[in-house]
């Protein structure tokens, strides 16, 4: 296997795309219509934004309210401490909501943020002298 796509359900698809390009991400315009779009992380690293509705064509069970309950965290690697804090420090000027406090040891540093539809994203950055270290 060499792609990774995660599905994530969204209530409004302009403000989830507006959103995460104001985090830095970017768009698949050849995997982008009405209802879907498909967001580049990195690499073959991908999540699929759907409309609720559509989201919902792929499933036999209900949908998870993410702003009441914890259905996936999203952990994405950053290459640097600041690198961390400047995507989430980006989230919560976006509108996000602060998901824990920052998280440090080990030579891991982390925080994380629920976007606008309750989903919980973790932005780490693994300093791997220093875990190797711990």
């Amino acid at each position: 296997m060499s792609q990774m796509f995660v599905n994530l359900p969204v209530t409004d698809l302009d403000r989830s795309v507006t959103f995460f390009e104001r985090l830095g991400f970017s768009f698949d315009p050849n995997f982008t219509d009405d209802k879907a779009t498909c967001m580049i992380v990195g690499g073959d690293a991908f999540v699929m934004l759907l409309n609720e509705e559509f989201f919902k064509t792929f499933t036999n069970k209900p949908v998870a309210e993410a702003t009441e309950e914890t259905e996936v965290i999203i952990g994405v690697s950053a290459d640097s401490r600041d690198e961390v804090d400047r995507i989430v420090d980006a989230a919560m000027t976006a509108g996000a909501d602060s998901a824990k406090p920052p998280v440090e040891g080990g030579g891991m540093y982390s925080r994380s943020f629920a976007d606008p539809d309750g989903h919980t994203w973790e932005v780490i950055h693994m300093d791997m002298s220093k875990a190797a270290a711990a």
